[in-house]
């Protein structure tokens, strides 16, 4: 593999850490800029809402420039709302920064993807996709928890800088590696309208808002609700990102049976998992495995339902992959709001309920259409 394809894994690490670290520095932003925990919930929603509008729009602004180019600029961007980030006192500011982060990274996924599956032979291109998307599972075990730990030891605004600083390289491998050719139009084709598809995307969105609703107030339910120091929140956000990873590549070996009914049995266990959680998150051993175990199940779940809609949106790969990178983040960006209302409500538990709620309308969708997709046939 290219050396270049790491650095732009190395890229992709520091913005799928930058989406997620504000689980482990919650508390600490809202201290320092005089709001309430719930209110930076918002940063984490405004970085999911710029994804969802980012990969389309600029990769079509982006298709007729080189690639070098795009790259380039995307992540020039990103670093440099980190710096103000990091510089700035203001809330509004802050969140100004989280969307403008948003739209830059989701326009360098859209045209890295491109890049990489270029810059390899025609029958690499699985794994060289695999080393830039590597990225992002791996920001959940290292990236998040060491965050919180910068964080813990040196204020919230040294993950952001740190953010910025693995960035770099990946800017001067962009330079060095990445030939300056053009980008063809990501948005080509007609999309085939299909109801499976959009049953699979919509329990998509559910589980990843289910997902991301808990994730974001981790942090304050190990502290507040469990009585756990501060110290052990690394370890909590390691062990789900750890779960994660494991989740992801079991469903990895399963989602190409397209079995969903097996779907449909880990959806049960992760709702069963969500409300246990939310019943003993005052204690610490429960609290420490219903991280790992909702981890896994989260994301074993959210990413076979994602396998499954890229099956049944074969015709056009690239809308359908965009339309599921959407669909993922409109429930990152509508699970924190949610669990921002649940805390004002009842409490740090509450963002768990809400978790288990949107598990359980997914099952009811999952269930009521699983004649329809038999029916259809494998999709």
């Amino acid at each position: 593999m290219p050396f270049v394809l790491y650095l732009l894994g190395l890229a992709v690490f520091a913005q799928a850490t930058s989406e997620f670290m504000l689980s482990g520095l919650g508390p600490e932003i809202a201290q320092d800029l005089g709001v309430s925990i719930p209110t930076t919930g918002w940063l984490t929603s405004a970085f999911a809402l710029g994804m969802v509008a980012g990969a389309p729009a600029v990769a079509v602004l982006g298709a007729r420039w080189p690639r070098r180019r795009t790259l380039l600029l995307t992540l020039t961007v990103f670093l440099a709302v980190h710096v103000v980030g990091a510089l700035t006192t203001s809330f509004t500011l802050l969140l100004i920064t989280r969307v403008l982060a948003a739209l830059a990274n989701a326009g360098f996924l859209a045209i890295a993807l491109a890049t990489t599956t270029s810059l390899v032979r025609p029958d690499a291109k699985g794994r060289a996709t695999a080393v830039l998307l590597g990225g992002t599972t791996l920001a959940c075990i290292i990236g998040v928890p060491a965050g919180a730990l910068l964080g813990e030891a040196f204020g919230w605004r040294s993950a952001f800088w740190a953010v910025a600083i693995i960035s770099f390289p990946a800017l001067l491998g962009i330079v060095r590696s990445v030939p300056p050719v053009r980008t063809e139009p990501v948005l080509a084709g007609r999309f085939p309208v299909q109801r499976r598809l959009t049953v699979l995307l919509v329990l998509g969105a559910l589980v990843n808002g289910a997902t991301f609703c808990s994730f974001t107030y981790l942090s304050p339910v190990v502290t507040d609700v469990t009585g756990l120091g501060s110290g052990w929140v690394p370890v909590v956000l390691a062990l789900f990102g750890i779960g994660a990873f494991a989740g992801v590549t079991v469903a990895g070996r399963y989602a190409d049976r397209r079995d969903h009914r097996l779907t449909l049995v880990a959806g049960g266990i992760l709702l069963l998992g969500w409300c246990g959680f939310g019943i003993t998150a005052g204690q610490v051993v429960p609290t420490v495995v219903f991280a790992l175990v909702q981890g896994a199940l989260s994301f074993a779940v959210g990413s076979a339902l994602i396998a499954y809609a890229l099956y049944a949106g074969a015709g056009a790969p690239v809308v359908t992959g965009g339309l599921a990178t959407a669909a993922l983040n409109v429930g990152a960006a509508a699970g924190p709001l949610l669990g921002g209302l649940a805390i004002g409500l009842s409490g740090f538990r509450g963002p768990l309920w809400v978790s288990a709620a949107l598990v359980g309308t997914a099952l009811c969708v999952g269930t009521v259409s699983v004649k329809l997709v038999d029916r259809e046939g494998p999709g």
